[in-house]
């Protein structure tokens, strides 16, 4: 296109139009694809340069076309539906298309950009707390910082509340069902059946911008904060939801450390004595128990066997875990 651009400048050709098509991925789509929309900013660049010289110029960036051909041929249903959800756009037919065309090429603007926008949707998404492409914001307000960390704490203390109501099982079947949905919405899948709970993001088509994107989705919906990295970190749906379940109820695991501490006790109570004896623990082991009904021990296991022995079995069954780490290390 330079060599045209420069031909018709060098044989002073007298142009009705010079008009170029690049894409609307170098004005505000051009997420994931740095390169395309790299080469079609230059051609927009290339006709606002031909118009400061007074020449013609218009570059169309052209929005999502409808047909099934060309360029177009390769774009899917998941990837329109992806396209629409970042930028808010829908599909033009090819008369729309033809119509936007005659009404662009009698303008004195360097760029246009004929597109179909769904901006209904755009303010749909805003309204939920999902984010408006920055060209957009003259169009579509977006939702105001402070408003939306209010509304995170309301939301954290309601999807609390709710999960507090349920078995740990169900909490967990909760929460999963929350991670894929909306990841399901930032692939652009009709429902979370294309997300499955055990396969890695990086496999279902996450990819850096993506993660970011279903990481807000996510704070929004909890009102927690979240790091960029948080499907790298935990990289499946179901490692995910239960981190946002150790974050949403980090006083459940004080039920885990009980169990964990009944089952100690019980292990504990079944060795025989003769155990702590050769690992040396006997008499700390009594001393402790001494200590916890608040009388100084005077006895050892020399000199009263018999009576020791039912203060050892109380030993064990009274230690909790902190004593039984602290004994173990030798403090």
């Amino acid at each position: 296109m330079r060599h045209l651009d420069e031909l018709t400048r060098e044989l002073g050709l007298d142009l009705d139009a010079f008009v170029v098509y690049s894409s609307v991925s170098g004005v505000f789509m051009g997420a994931g694809s740095g390169s395309y929309a790299a080469a079609n900013a230059y051609l927009d660049g290339l006709m606002a340069n031909r118009r400061a010289a007074g020449l013609h110029g218009l570059s169309l960036a052209w929005g999502l076309w409808a047909q099934t051909s060309g360029m177009a041929a390769n774009t899917d249903d998941l990837t329109r539906n992806r396209m629409n959800r970042r930028g808010g756009l829908q599909a033009m037919s090819l008369t729309e298309g033809m119509e936007l065309f005659d009404a662009a090429v009698g303008s004195r603007q360097s760029l246009l950009v004929p597109a179909r926008l769904d901006l209904r949707g755009v303010r749909a998404d805003a309204a939920a707390g999902g984010g408006v492409p920055h060209l957009l914001r003259g169009l579509v307000r977006a939702g105001r910082q402070a408003a939306r960390a209010a509304d995170g704490g309301d939301k954290r203390r309601r999807l609390t509340d709710r999960l507090t109501g349920l078995a740990p099982a169900e909490q967990e079947a909760l929460l999963l069902d929350l991670v894929r949905a909306r990841a399901a919405v930032v692939l652009g899948h009709a429902g979370p059946s294309g997300v499955q709970p055990d396969m890695a993001f990086n496999e279902v088509g996450f990819d850096s911008l993506t993660a970011v994107e279903l990481r807000n989705r996510l704070r929004e919906a909890t009102g927690l904060k979240l790091p960029a990295t948080l499907i790298f970190d935990y990289p499946n749906p179901l490692a995910l939801a239960r981190y946002l379940h150790r974050e949403l109820l980090p006083d459940d695991g004080v039920n885990g450390q009980e169990l964990d501490e009944a089952r100690l006790r019980r292990a504990l109570a079944s060795l025989p004595l003769a155990r702590f004896r050769a690992a040396g623990l006997m008499d700390a082991l009594v001393e402790l128990a001494a200590l916890a009904d608040g009388a100084p021990h005077t006895r050892t296991t020399d000199e009263n066997s018999e009576a020791e022995g039912g203060d050892e079995k109380r030993a064990i069954a009274e230690l909790d875990v902190d004593d039984l780490v602290h004994l173990a290390l030798g403090d």
